[in-house]
């Protein structure tokens, strides 16, 4: 029984937020492998900058927090690309 009430505790923390290769701003689209200054050019600067750092405190990369249309969405920049993009549910 307990294994049922875990699986269905991490399926609904799941739907909180999904990765995708591709977003949507407007009629323009950006994906994983664009540089982050097209992010930039496309959507502004973001609301919120995070430093991602390796286990020994070297910088590896960023997340860049955007909210558009009632939606956060997650984009992780390394190397001056776009490796990663999450929507979070507010």
């Amino acid at each position: 029984m307990s294994r049922r009430v875990l699986l269905l505790a991490a399926l609904l923390c799941a739907g909180n937020a999904f990765a995708l290769d591709t977003y949507r701003f407007g009629s323009r689209l950006v994906e994983i492998g664009d540089s982050a200054s097209k992010l930039i050019e496309l959507a502004g600067e973001p609301a919120y900058k995070e430093r991602i750092e390796t286990a020994h405190g070297g910088r590896e990369g960023e997340r860049w927090q955007y909210v558009d249309d009632g939606k956060s969405i997650m984009f992780e920049i390394r190397d001056g690309k776009i490796a990663s993009i999450e929507q979070i549910r507010n």
